[in-house]
């Protein structure tokens, strides 16, 4: 048996896996998001950690015997987030979060002091990634600052409290903008640019590394043995682990609170223009690159609070309803926090744009589908801009459950997509993997390997045209309402 431990923005999930890649058991703790401030996102790492022994105890109580049968635990989680604790390891603040959009002038000042930062990193500076963060805790907050001891990302506060140790992965930490990627190590240039030093930073491992065992406490109280715990990946690294996106031109669809498009390569081949991210995958000597939106099945959980409608699924049941062979009446753009990819603007705004009289929830919601569907598609173009080969492109994330969404997606993208068993607990479950393979001398490809499939969506020729004609005005909006976005 193999545990997985997957900490997102909207809760935290467990997943233990079997010798066979069978979920065998799981569970799920909601996470709450702070926005003290316009553009602030934050949380409390406290509540990581209440809710991480929460989702233990709910597996304790109905899975006893299998946890004492776990060989090792893998981690994933929500990248980019700023946890800083001070000498005697307490957290100083709460944790500044990847959809975060505070720090946009010390973005532009990282720009001008490191010459060259894309070369480094293989990525822009925006608002969501570490470095920024803590130039604007310099500058902002400089007395709580300079009591900073470590900087850890949020899976990482939880190993800490977990083992002891400060360690961090090589594909969450190039989310961090402190990393060389291509070196997979530190870049003292980069540091020193947020004022900081390697002193700092955690130790860093490969996803399949070991970097140390479960604290006795911690297992006592989880009814656990004392394991090892593998260095693990950030969130996206780990969904591939979890569906065997490994090799070159391997891609997947990610709809969750974000919205990630991921393409794995077999070299280091960044290319920022576009807003692409260039990351170190969760296995040695393998990268990746991904488009990122900031809000995806977000949007589907604010329309539906938004309408009053009872769940998501029955909102979705009245959009299945409409009639698409007529184009919708309403455009949204689902910048909800800002945006990435290809924009990086964090001045976005969400908008409606259409409404008259007649329009109900039901086509807000369809607009809503449509308009993540279309920011997708503004990052699948920024990938094949920056040349990048995309072979089968698997569906993963909560948002997977939705058959109709997958039916927008595929036809907006021109891509059949692909659908897998446990495809919505793909993050924990490749944490799980990488858990395995910390532990044993199997190959990266036998382990990490594509899911059964249990539905595939080919586009719908007639929609295909429809949501390109949808998408040329969803890319005019943005254009024409750009200039007054910073000034709301």
């Amino acid at each position: 048996m193999y545990l997985g431990i997957d900490l997102g923005t909207s809760g935290v999930k467990v997943v233990v896996i079997d010798e066979q890649q069978h979920l065998v058991a799981q569970a799920t703790v909601s996470l709450k998001v702070s926005r003290p401030n316009e553009l602030w996102s934050e949380q409390e790492p406290e509540h990581w950690w209440q809710a991480t022994n929460a989702a233990m105890a709910k597996l304790k109580r109905s899975y006893s015997s299998t946890l004492m049968q776990v060989k090792s635990i893998g981690l994933s989680g929500q990248m980019h987030g700023a946890t800083v604790l001070d000498q005697n390891n307490k957290v100083l603040r709460p944790a500044i979060l990847w959809n975060d959009g505070r720090s946009e002038k010390q973005c532009i000042e990282i720009e001008q002091k490191v010459k060259n930062v894309h070369n480094i990193t293989g990525n822009l500076v925006m608002p969501g990634f570490t470095a920024p963060k803590l130039l604007w805790l310099h500058q902002h907050e400089n007395a709580l600052f300079n009591k900073i001891n470590k900087v850890l990302l949020p899976k990482d506060y939880l190993r800490f409290l977990m083992t002891g140790d400060f360690a961090s992965d090589l594909s969450d930490s190039a989310g961090t903008l402190w990393l060389d990627v291509e070196k997979r190590q530190w870049s003292t240039e980069m540091l020193s640019a947020c004022h900081l030093n390697e002193s700092q930073m955690p130790a860093l491992f490969e996803g399949t590394e070991i970097t140390s065992l479960l604290s006795k406490d911690v297992a006592d109280n989880w009814g656990m043995k004392r394991v090892p715990v593998a260095a693990g990946a950030g969130d996206n690294a780990a969904g591939a682990a979890g569906i065997g996106v490994v090799n070159q031109g391997d891609a997947f669809l990610s709809l969750g609170t974000s919205g990630v498009y991921f393409v794995a390569n077999d070299a280091y081949r960044p290319n920022p223009t576009g807003a692409l991210h260039t990351f170190c995958h969760c296995f040695e000597n393998r990268w990746h690159q991904m488009s990122v939106i900031l809000s995806a099945a977000s949007c589907l959980s604010w329309v539906t609070n938004l309408t009053g409608a009872k769940s998501e699924a029955e909102l979705l049941a009245e959009v299945a309803k409409l009639d698409f062979n007529i184009p919708c009446e309403v455009t949204f753009l689902p910048y909800l926090s800002g945006e990435r990819t290809p924009h990086n603007n964090p001045h976005a705004k969400g908008v409606f744009f259409g409404l008259s009289h007649t329009t109900n929830r039901a086509v807000l919601c369809r607009a809503v589908l449509e308009g993540v569907a279309y920011a997708f598609a503004d990052g699948q173009q920024a990938l094949i801009d920056a040349g990048t080969v995309i072979n089968q492109v698997s569906v993963i994330g909560g948002g997977s459950r939705s058959q109709l969404w997958g039916k927008i997606l595929a036809s907006t993208l021109n891509k059949t997509l692909v659908y897998r068993k446990d495809s919505d607990v793909g993050p924990a479950f490749g944490a799980a993997n990488l858990a395995r393979l910390a532990i044993s001398d199997e190959a990266v490809s036998d382990v990490c390997i594509a899911g059964e499939v249990i539905n595939v969506i080919e586009p719908d020729p007639e929609l295909v045209q429809q949501c390109s004609e949808g998408l040329a005005l969803y890319r005019n909006l943005y254009q024409s309402l750009k200039p007054h976005f910073s000034n709301i």
